[in-house]
């Protein structure tokens, strides 16, 4: 079986699993702004561009790479 489908098959939606990279991804950034370095910021504004593009647009990276994954809408 193909460890893809393997990861899509945790019972979470892929809206779901969007929201949860999402938080992990701006937690892990703001960490790294704390305790490495403060040009981590830029990854959190990144993060937040993209999710603001993707309002308006209903076109996310992230959204494309799980429904590769095998996430179901």
């Amino acid at each position: 079986m193909n460890s893809n489908t393997e990861i899509a098959k945790t019972g979470f939606s892929m809206h779901q699993a969007l929201r949860l990279i999402a938080g992990v991804m701006i937690l892990v950034s703001l960490g790294l702004t704390y305790f490495i370095h403060p040009n981590w910021m830029f990854f959190t504004v990144f993060i937040a561009l993209n999710l603001i593009q993707s309002a308006f647009t209903k076109w996310c990276p992230m959204i494309t790479i799980l429904k590769k994954c095998g996430f179901k809408e």
